[in-house]
């Protein structure tokens, strides 16, 4: 990774930074990624580090020590480190941490970072060899250790070039370690950081018919953009909203329907405290500033419900009656399309794509939802859109208050329309709050459902016709809800 220079200049360091060594990964890294949603993670356009996400890595080293007190350099580490929660252990023993200091990578130095404790060669403009050895460290110059124990410090390079096409990047740690013995030593490195998330990935593609049946994909999106590339790692992802006390703690393209993976490459899923585990089959690559998809389950044929949805106000209820006439306000418009599904196993929260297929056969997008973490057996719904062909109006048709008696009438009626050429269903959602007692006085067609603060109605509408909807409801209080 090339810093360009206008002229070469280097000079030998008087004091030879003695006893410094070089850390070099291992294979068994093993990586858990916590869900974000995060838009910096996944966003196509995103040109740099995001200090968004949350994992936690596990990494096995092999450093080559010497006996007593000397220095090591380990390189090729994230952007973005917790270095409070940072630690170098030596199952074996021998060893121990006396210091250590972090060294981000940022800025244009970010590349030659990742290269700490690796051997370089410094070039200058017209491609002579200003230095080679061990790097330890880029930042204001860079500053190489030779074969020869001599130190060199460079101000001014055309290059750096190393050997093999697996360029390490990220920040570097710096550690004071003291050994009793020589030689190559196994340690584990363990540090949370950010960059890295992971989210569920939805498509169903809605099946031809008169019934709601819809092909059910289930993908894990995984975001890096932590600044290092993660080669051969064991990966586990954790769905659930753990508490982070502190705050520093592109979406994919539609997919078209693929053959259902094999029962043997999907995670397996497992409880985890309060939350949910997926650890996957084998070992992945997660290049920097990518994002990857993985199956989560098998593709499946799952039941679902389409509603066409007329609403009105909330569930949201006052502290006393409301007696003010234009509380609830005269309203309509537009009609909105739902979905909703019944989990058929944990579905961790995510996005859900859904298509159908035009008079073509070609499937095309006709909306997309958030789904919650939704438990196997709950229901998820998501708004599709507007339906094109519906329209509602909502009127008041009389209003009364009678303080004396304590009551209050009202009575709303609701048109509807259809300009499609095929009949339609529309629930008509209401919710009587203006007071938590009330009564549903009369309605010219039988509630649906029925619930302390919800009314429903499902209204058939003709083809390229309307349909109405009256009801009136009362309310009514006590002295102690509303005094005069």
């Amino acid at each position: 990774m090339p810093t360009p220079h206008r002229s070469a200049l280097a000079f030998a360091c008087a004091a030879a930074l003695a006893g410094t060594s070089a850390a070099h990964a291992a294979n068994g890294t093993e990586l858990t990624l916590y869900r974000s949603d995060s838009p910096g993670l996944y966003a196509s356009n995103s040109d740099g580090n995001v200090n968004d996400g949350y994992a936690v890595v596990r990494e096995q080293r092999a450093l080559m020590l010497t006996t007593g007190t000397h220095d090591v350099v380990i390189g090729d580490l994230p952007a973005y480190i917790d270095p409070e929660a940072l630690a170098l252990g030596f199952p074996a023993g021998g060893a121990s941490v006396v210091s250590q200091r972090l060294l981000l990578a940022q800025g244009t130095n970010a590349a030659l970072t990742g290269l700490t404790g690796q051997t370089v060669d410094v070039l200058g403009a017209s491609g002579q060899s200003l230095a080679s050895g061990i790097l330890l460290r880029a930042g204001d110059g860079l500053v190489v250790r030779g074969g020869d124990g001599h130190t060199t410090l460079i101000h001014e390079y055309a290059a750096v070039r190393v050997t093999g096409d697996n360029v390490p990047t990220g920040s570097s740690l710096d550690l004071r370690v003291n050994a009793t013995r020589s030689g190559q030593t196994a340690a584990v490195l363990s540090y949370p950081t950010s960059g890295l998330g992971w989210r569920a990935a939805y498509v169903a593609t809605l099946q031809p018919g008169t019934a709601c049946r819809m092909q059910f994909e289930s993908r894990a999106s995984i975001a890096n953009r932590s600044g290092r590339d993660w080669h051969d790692i064991k990966l586990t992802l954790i769905a659930g909203e753990p508490n982070f006390a502190r705050e520093s703690a592109p979406r994919p393209m539609m997919m078209k329907a693929m053959a259902a993976p094999a029962a043997a490459s999907l995670p397996q899923q497992s409880t985890l405290a309060d939350y949910r585990s997926y650890s996957l089959p084998g070992e992945v690559n997660l290049p920097d500033a990518s994002v990857s998809q993985v199956p989560l389950y098998a593709t499946r044929t799952v039941d679902c419900e389409r509603t066409a949805l007329f609403e009105s106000g909330n569930s949201w209820l006052p502290p006393q009656p409301m007696l003010n006439r234009d509380f609830n306000v005269e309203s309509g418009g537009a009609i909105v399309s739902t979905l909703k599904l019944q989990a058929f196993d944990s579905l961790p929260a995510g996005y859900l794509r859904v298509l159908t297929a035009d008079k073509n056969g070609t499937p095309q997008f006709i909306g997309e939802g958030r789904i919650n973490d939704t438990p196997k057996g709950s229901a998820a719904t998501i708004t599709l859109g507007t339906a094109f062909d519906l329209r509602a109006e909502r009127t008041r048709t009389s209003f009364s208050v009678d303080k004396a008696g304590r009551t209050l009438d009202e009575a709303f009626r609701i048109n509807l329309s259809n300009a499609s050429d095929s009949a339609r269903t529309v629930t008509v959602r209401e919710h009587p709050n203006r007071w938590r007692q009330w009564t549903l006085v009369s309605s010219s067609s039988k509630p649906s459902q029925q619930t302390t603060d919800t009314l429903e109605f499902r209204i058939e509408v003709p083809a390229n016709g309307k349909a109405t909807l009256d009801y009136a409801v009362r309310y009514s209080w006590t002295a102690d809800d509303h005094p005069q």
